[in-house]
């Protein structure tokens, strides 16, 4: 079992950069790089690539809607080269506020451009001439579009690797089914172990029995804060807010991807709850509503005993990749205790 965290950072990424390569160190496998729509994940990760030597540097995620599946197969080469082949490409559809709001472009058929743009930037790798014809990307343009000037091509560059994982971050049946049949990984986010089979395990097995036997067992990077004491079951309400938020803020009624998971856990009476309050500006009164039983399936938060079996419980439900959030005074030792504990 790998462990991971992400870049967190408050205002200046720099400086939190160099605290990677204390946790490279201390055993880190992996770190990720979050976008949204802040400061771009590539140029990020190249920085971290010059100053590491050993950690995978991943994106979490890029959108598949604001690159074309060409500058993403550059920009997979292009970090894998200057990471001597640490690069890991995560890959979603983010959500209809960030794609139609921040990037002005129609949230229109994200399944299928996801499966398109995966084939597509796996084609580019392998450095084939890239000719398509999907639902969504025709590669070159048909005759009548454009100039009529387009030509197949391939990579000039030769990449570090003719494959670079691609992740996708799914929480729907079918965007879940999808990565499990063509992904090399997949990135679910309030992940708890014990109802992760409940809610996607009839889509991962569907999605696993059409994998091709060239992929090689469905990576999954999941986890939550890590606190390890005696004391500490406090630290699960400086989650409240994140949580408040996806629940209750990322999206409109009806339209909200983390509600929806929230209700699938068997929260249905809090997740609404929790959208009124936090749509109507409540945003205090919405973080109290959010179960504990949530907060503590999704954490690793409590004494040393606990924590190694709350790690148990999430390599059982098939996690193979620890990602935690290190809340400590000594982050770093922290994480080298992680790191024995997995082993």
């Amino acid at each position: 079992m790998k462990i991971s965290t992400v870049l967190m950072y408050d205002g200046n990424p720099r400086a939190a950069a160099d605290q990677v390569v204390q946790l490279e160190q201390a055993g880190l496998d992996t770190i990720w790089i979050a976008e949204a729509y802040g400061f771009d994940s590539p140029t990020l990760m190249g920085y971290l690539a010059a100053k590491t030597e050993t950690v995978e540097i991943g994106a979490a995620i890029l959108n598949v809607f604001s690159r074309t599946p060409s500058a993403l197969a550059q920009t997979a080469a292009g970090l894998d080269n200057v990471s001597g082949g640490r690069a890991i490409i995560g890959l979603g559809a983010s959500g209809p506020q960030v794609i139609e709001g921040f990037h002005g472009i129609a949230y229109d058929k994200p399944l299928v451009r996801t499966r398109e743009v995966i084939e597509i930037v796996r084609a580019a790798l392998r450095r084939e001439v890239l000719e398509y014809d999907g639902r969504v990307f025709q590669l070159p343009l048909p005759q009548g579009q454009g100039t009529g000037l387009g030509k197949p091509l391939k990579m000039l560059t030769k990449p570090e690797r003719s494959a670079v994982p691609l992740y996708i971050a799914a929480l729907g049946e079918l965007s879940v089914k999808g990565a499990a049949e063509y992904a090399d990984g997949w990135l679910p986010f309030l992940y708890s172990p014990e109802r992760a089979g409940s809610v996607w395990g009839e889509a991962i097995a569907k999605g696993t029995a059409k994998r091709s036997a060239d992929l090689a067992p469905l990576q999954i990077a999941a986890g939550g804060m890590v606190a390890v004491g005696e004391d500490v079951k406090g630290y699960l309400d400086f989650v409240r807010p994140m949580y408040a938020l996806y629940i209750g803020g990322m999206g409109a009624r009806g339209k909200n991807f983390y509600n929806d998971l929230a209700c699938r856990y068997g929260f249905e009476k809090e997740a609404k709850e929790i959208q009124d309050l936090y749509l109507d500006g409540k945003k205090k009164e919405a973080e109290a509503k959010v179960p504990m039983e949530l907060l503590e399936s999704c954490n690793l938060v409590g004494p040393e005993s606990y924590v190694k079996e709350r790690i148990a419980a999430f390599k059982e439900s098939g996690v193979t990749n620890l990602q935690v959030a290190p809340a400590s005074e000594d982050p770093v030792g922290l994480v080298r205790q992680l790191k024995e504990w997995v082993s």
